[in-house]
């Protein structure tokens, strides 16, 4: 199962996102803004997902039945200013453009990785 637990902050949503023992990798989110589309991260629940492949993000997680919201990815993103709503992974956490916002950093390499141990349909728990 795939996790993600989560550090909010009033500019972003930090995590650490696991694939039980096999995998560890950080997350980058917009800050919780009660789920206001494109300006909010997600709400915390358990969410359907599968491997997708996106005209605009190329092969990446699509994150199921996410109330009030549509087209939630997990896709390559390495700062907020990236993302709608979507959540980024990388290997590490640090402000790499340096606008005060923590960023992740290697995050096509860090999917890339995720995708190879993921099967095609698979449960995200995030808290």
């Amino acid at each position: 199962m795939l996790t993600i637990k989560r550090i909010y902050q009033t500019d972003c949503t930090l995590g650490i996102l696991n694939l039980g023992d096999s995998f560890r990798c950080h997350t980058v989110e917009l800050p919780w803004l009660d789920n206001q589309r494109n300006i909010s991260c997600i709400p915390a629940g358990t969410y359907e997902c599968e491997k997708h492949f996106s005209p605009s993000q190329g092969l990446c997680i699509s994150v199921k039945n996410v109330i009030d919201r549509s087209d939630i990815l997990i896709h390559v993103a390495n700062s907020v200013t990236e993302l709608l709503g979507c959540i980024a992974l990388g290997d590490s956490s640090r402000d790499i453009n340096a606008d005060g916002i923590p960023d992740v950093t290697s995050s096509s390499k860090t999917l890339d990785k995720l995708l190879d141990l993921l099967p095609d349909k698979f449960q995200l728990v995030i808290s």
